[in-house]
C-alpha cells in the first residue's frame, strides 16, 4: 500500500512532537534546588523540589546532606503540613570563624518525614523550603546530595555529581550555583539576612523564572508549528481528493 504525502507529514509531526516532549520531560524528573543560584557570602531561601517518579508508590522521606567543606552557621526549615523536619549536626574537624563568632559544629543533614497525610503521590511533587547562610565566598557552587524514600521501600540516591564534558548522570545531586557579589556591596544584618543580598536573590529568582517561562514558551511554540504544518497538509490533501473525485 502506498503512503500518501498527508500520512507521511502526520507521521513526521507525531515524531517531532514526541521528540520535543522527550527533550523537556527529564528536567522535571530530578530533585533540584529552586532557585538554582544565589550570591556568595549572603543568605538565601531555597526549596528542594522533589517529584514522585513512581507509578504506584508514594514518597515518604527526603534526606538532604549539607556539605561540611563549607559549613553553614544558619540553617532553618519552613514548616510543611504533613511533614516533620529533623536537623542533624556534626562536629567540625576545624572550627570556623563567622561574624557571629566561632562555630564548632554545623548542620550536616536535614530529614523530612511524612505522616499519613503528607505523602507525595504518583504524578505529584513537593517543595521543602530552607533558609541558608552565610553562603561561602570561596566556592562557585554547593552540592546537596539527597536520598528519596518511597513507601514500598525503594530508595533513590540523588548523589551523582556532573562532570564537565560528560553526559548528565542518571541521578544528579541538586546543585546551588554561587555568583560573586557586586563590588562594594554591603548591608546590615536584618533578621539573619542581608537586605542587599535578599534583593539580589530576588532578582536571581525572577531571572531564573523568566528563563524557564521563555524556554517553556519556545517549546510550546515549536509543538504548535509542527501540529499546524501537519494540519495544513492534511487539509490540502483533503481538498485534492475532493477535486479529483469531482473531475472523475
Amino acid at each position: 500500500m502506498r503512503t500518501t504525502p498527508a500520512r507521511r507529514l502526520a507521521a513526521v509531526a507525531a515524531v517531532a512532537g514526541s521528540a520535543v516532549i522527550a527533550l523537556t520531560a527529564p528536567a522535571f524528573a530530578h530533585v533540584t534546588v529552586q532557585p538554582g543560584a544565589a550570591t556568595q557570602g549572603g543568605y538565601t531561601a531555597v526549596a528542594f523540589r522533589v517529584p514522585d517518579e513512581s507509578d504506584t508508590a508514594s514518597t515518604t522521606k527526603i534526606e538532604v546532606s549539607l556539605p561540611l567543606d563549607h559549613p553553614l552557621s544558619s540553617v532553618r526549615t519552613m514548616p510543611l503540613p504533613g511533614w516533620t523536619a529533623t536537623l542533624e549536626k556534626t562536629k567540625l574537624d576545624k572550627p570556623v570563624k563567622t561574624e557571629s563568632g566561632e562555630i564548632t559544629e554545623a548542620v550536616s543533614k536535614i530529614t523530612w518525614t511524612a505522616d499519613a497525610t503528607g505523602k507525595v503521590g504518583p504524578g505529584q511533587f513537593q517543595e521543602f523550603k530552607v533558609s541558608l547562610g552565610p553562603l561561602p565566598t570561596d566556592a562557585d557552587s554547593m552540592t546537596f546530595k539527597a536520598l528519596q524514600t518511597y513507601d514500598n521501600g525503594q530508595v533513590v540516591r540523588w548523589i551523582d555529581e556532573a562532570k564537565d564534558g560528560q553526559p548528565e548522570p542518571a541521578h544528579p545531586a541538586p546543585v546551588l550555583t554561587l555568583a560573586k557579589a557586586a563590588a562594594g556591596v554591603g548591608g546590615h544584618q536584618m533578621g539573619g539576612a542581608s537586605a542587599v543580598t535578599a534583593s539580589q536573590d530576588g532578582k536571581t529568582s525572577d531571572t531564573a523564572a523568566a528563563k524557564s517561562s521563555d524556554s517553556t514558551a519556545r517549546t510550546l511554540g515549536v509543538v504548535g508549528i509542527v501540529v499546524g504544518v501537519a494540519g495544513a497538509a492534511l487539509g490540502v490533501a483533503g481538498l485534492r481528493r475532493k477535486s479529483s473525485s469531482a473531475t472523475s
